[in-house]
C-alpha cells in the first residue's frame, strides 16, 4: 500500500514525461482506416489511459504502466501483435480522450469510461464491453460526522467536468431536493488537493477512483470515509472508433477471453496442463479446434497467448483491484454472484 502511495505522488507528471512529443512517433491510425492493418504496421498498439489512478493505470517508480486499465490494453496487444509488452500508453484527460480517439490519435481508449446511449450514439464510438462494474460515490473527511450522502445537504463537492459524474451530482440533489455548490476542476491530482485542504466538504467519483485515492493516501488515508450510496450505474470499459467491426471484435473477444479462462479455470500458472484436454470447450480456447482465431482474423492461439502473457480475469483483478482493498462484488463471474457473463467461445 506504501508503494502505491509513493507512485502516486507526482505521477501525473512522470505520466506527462512518458508521452513523447508529436512526431516522435509513428501516430495511431486514423479515422476511416482499417485500425487492425495499422496497428501491424505500426507494431505497436497505442492506448488512450488515465495519467494517474492506482489500481487502473499509473506509471510505478520505473515509469512502467501498471493497473486494470493498462493490462485491458496489453491482452489485445498479446492477440493482435503476439507480445503484450508492445503497447505505447497516451495519458488523456476526461475532457480530451474521445477527441484523442475520434481523431486517430489513439487506437482505442481504456480509461474507467462509463458505457452510456449518448456516448455511444452521438461520438461515433463504441464499447467493446465492460471491465469494471462501478457506481458513482462520495467520500467526506471522517471527522465531519457525515454518514450518508443524505447528510450532504448545501454541501460544496470537488467534481470534475465533462464527465457522467458531474451530470449523475445534479441529478441526486435535484431527485432529493437538496443543495449543493460544485467545486470544478479537470485535473485530477488539483482535484484532490482541493478536496485534501478542505475547500470543499466532499469528493465524488467512481467508487473505484475513491478507493485509489484513499489508497494511494497511505495511512492518511484513515481520515476519510468512503459514504455507503452509490448513486449510479457505471459501466466502465474499452472504446474504440465506429465502422472498424474486425477491431471491434478483437477488442471485445480479449476481454471475453479472459473471462472464459477464469470460468474454466485456465490461469498462466496452469496453462500448459490444458494441452491435452478433452473437454470441447477448453480445446477450443486453446485453439485446438473450432479455428475461432482464424475467424477473428488471429491465429488459433490468440486466446492462450493473453492467459500465458496477462492472465486471466481473476489474476488481472488481484493484482490490480485487490490491493486496493475493493471487493469483487458485482465483478465477479455469473456463476459466483457477479455480473461479468463471457458469452460462448464456440
Amino acid at each position: 500500500m506504501h508503494r502505491i502511495a509513493t507512485f502516486a505522488l507526482g505521477a501525473f507528471a512522470l505520466a506527462a514525461s512518458l508521452a513523447l512529443p508529436a512526431g516522435a512517433q509513428q501516430p495511431a491510425a486514423p479515422a476511416g482506416t482499417d485500425t487492425v492493418a495499422a496497428i501491424r504496421a505500426r507494431g505497436t498498439l497505442i492506448c488512450g489511459v488515465a495519467p494517474s489512478t492506482a489500481g487502473f493505470s499509473l506509471p510505478d517508480s520505473r515509469g512502467e504502466w501498471r493497473g486494470l486499465d493498462v493490462d485491458t490494453c496489453r491482452t489485445v496487444a498479446a492477440a493482435l501483435l503476439g507480445d503484450a509488452t508492445k503497447v505505447r500508453f497516451v495519458p488523456s484527460s476526461t475532457q480530451q480522450r474521445f477527441t484523442m480517439l475520434q481523431s486517430g490519435e489513439i487506437d482505442m481508449l481504456v480509461r474507467s469510461t462509463t458505457w452510456t446511449l449518448g456516448r455511444e450514439a452521438s461520438l461515433g464510438l463504441s464499447f467493446a464491453g465492460v471491465n469494471f462494474y462501478d457506481g458513482q460515490g462520495f467520500m467526506v473527511r471522517t471527522n465531519s460526522g457525515v454518514t450518508s450522502a443524505r447528510g450532504l445537504d448545501g454541501a460544496t463537492v470537488c467534481v470534475q467536468p465533462g464527465t457522467t459524474t458531474e451530470l449523475n451530482l445534479a441529478d441526486y440533489f435535484r431527485t432529493n431536493n437538496m443543495r449543493f455548490t460544485p467545486v470544478v476542476i479537470e485535473n485530477v491530482e488539483e482535484l484532490r488537493a482541493a478536496f485534501r485542504s478542505g475547500r470543499c466538504d466532499a469528493y465524488t467519483n467512481d467508487a473505484s477512483s475513491l478507493a485509489a485515492f484513499r489508497a494511494a493516501e497511505g495511512p492518511a488515508g484513515e481520515q476519510y470515509t468512503l459514504l455507503p450510496e452509490l448513486i449510479s450505474k457505471e459501466p466502465l470499459g474499452p472504446v474504440v472508433r465506429k465502422g472498424d467491426a474486425r477491431f471491434f471484435d478483437i477488442v471485445r473477444w480479449s476481454l471475453f477471453a479472459q473471462q472464459t479462462a477464469e470460468e474454466l479455470g485456465i490461469t498462466s500458472q496452469n496453462l500448459a496442463t490444458f494441452n491435452d484436454s478433452t473437454n470441447p470447450d477448453v480445446q477450443r480456447f486453446m485453439g485446438r479446434s473450432g479455428d475461432l482465431g482464424r475467424q477473428l482474423g488471429l491465429d488459433n492461439e490468440w486466446a492462450q497467448r493473453i492467459v500465458r502473457q496477462v492472465g486471466n480475469f481473476s489474476e488481472m483483478w488481484e493484482r490490480n483491484i485487490t490491493p486496493l482493498g475493493i471487493p469483487r462484488g458485482a465483478n465477479n463471474l455469473w456463476n459466483r454472484g457477479g455480473l461479468h457473463y463471457p458469452p460462448p467461445m464456440r
